[in-house]
């Protein structure tokens, strides 16, 4: 499928050192962090985490001993003004998409990427294709 991200999550003790860890073991095979958000849960957390290699990612990671799993999530690109998420926001509801999880960021040329994770992938790929949104690559978030 055209225009989706890979994302890396991993399952991680929530405790000091975790993520320096995680990004040691990047760091070690040359692979750069795009974007990144931790949900913890007690004792634990899911690190997730948009790079510019994927799958070299998930190899050293998992041979670091982590929990991990890929998901395609969708990079959009966003106006970075006072109702920008509004807007997406209600562009997601015309198309009965749900999004499940999201996180932000300020991307090029002073823009927000929105990283968000749907049910319906291919739908709602093709639904927001309509509209005319700026759908991201991984090499776009360079």
């Amino acid at each position: 499928m055209a225009k989706t991200i890979k994302q890396i999550s991993l399952f991680s003790e929530n405790k000091p050192g975790r993520l320096a860890k995680v990004a040691d073991t990047l760091g070690k095979v040359n692979v750069n962090i795009r974007a990144f958000t931790i949900a913890e849960s007690g004792d634990f957390g899911i690190i997730r985490i948009v790079v510019d290699h994927p799958d070299i990612a998930h190899e050293a990671l998992k041979k670091a001993g982590f929990t991990v799993s890929e998901t395609d999530v969708l990079g959009i690109e966003i106006n970075d003004k006072p109702g920008g998420l509004r807007d997406i926001a209600e562009i997601f509801s015309e198309g009965h998409i749900n999004i499940d999880y999201a996180y932000a960021f300020l991307g090029r040329n002073q823009n927000a990427v929105l990283i968000v994770r749907v049910s319906e992938l291919e739908k709602a790929v093709e639904f927001l294709k309509t509209k005319n949104l700026k759908l991201l690559e991984v090499g776009d978030l360079a």
